[in-house]
């Protein structure tokens, strides 16, 4: 089973949320029905990024890299590519 780091961005404020799954469209879904505490409040959100894992450690590992860099600029460059 494929596993997925994903980024989304609000549409509402422009801030990204970082996390991973092995459903991402249910995953993506369930943000926008307002199913997860930390992403109601910052409706709608577009999927702007994701990488594909073979298992849910390496997704879960590549998500903390990601989370450590706690900079925005990161995170856009990461969307944006090299």
């Amino acid at each position: 089973m494929a596993y997925f780091v994903y980024i989304l961005k609000s549409l509402k404020d422009g801030s990204f949320y970082v996390g991973s799954t092995g459903n991402l469209k249910d995953r993506f879904e369930r943000h926008n029905q307002g199913r997860s505490k930390y992403t109601k409040a910052k409706r709608p959100w577009k999927l702007v990024y994701s990488e594909q894992f073979p298992d849910r450690s390496s997704a879960v590992r590549r998500e903390n890299q990601i989370k450590a860099r706690k900079r925005k600029s990161f995170i856009e460059a990461l969307i944006n590519g090299p």
